[in-house]
């Protein structure tokens, strides 16, 4: 599991990236540069990382499901995700 000072500061930074898109977009979209450079850093959709929801694991990070891999794999096998089954052939 991760740090939990790592995951807020996350958390904290998909905040600022959800208050700040629509001021970015106008600043973009008019190029009024200067103002954009005096917004917060973390305010930019690029600083984001995605993480388990479960466990906060930064790497094997599984998009359609939201989780990392190895969450996937203990949920899977416990059966919690619908429609997902161990394969055998």
């Amino acid at each position: 599991m991760a740090k939990k000072s790592i995951i807020a500061r996350e958390r904290k930074r998909e905040r600022m990236v959800a208050k700040y898109a629509e001021l970015r977009a106008q600043l973009k979209k008019d190029g009024k540069w200067d103002e954009l450079d005096k917004l917060p850093r973390n305010s930019n959709k690029i600083r984001l990382h995605n993480r388990c929801q479960l466990s906060g694991r930064p790497k094997g990070y599984m998009r359609m499901f939201g989780i990392s891999r190895v969450a996937f794999r203990k949920m899977a096998l416990e059966g919690k995700i619908p429609g997902v089954t161990k394969a055998s052939w």
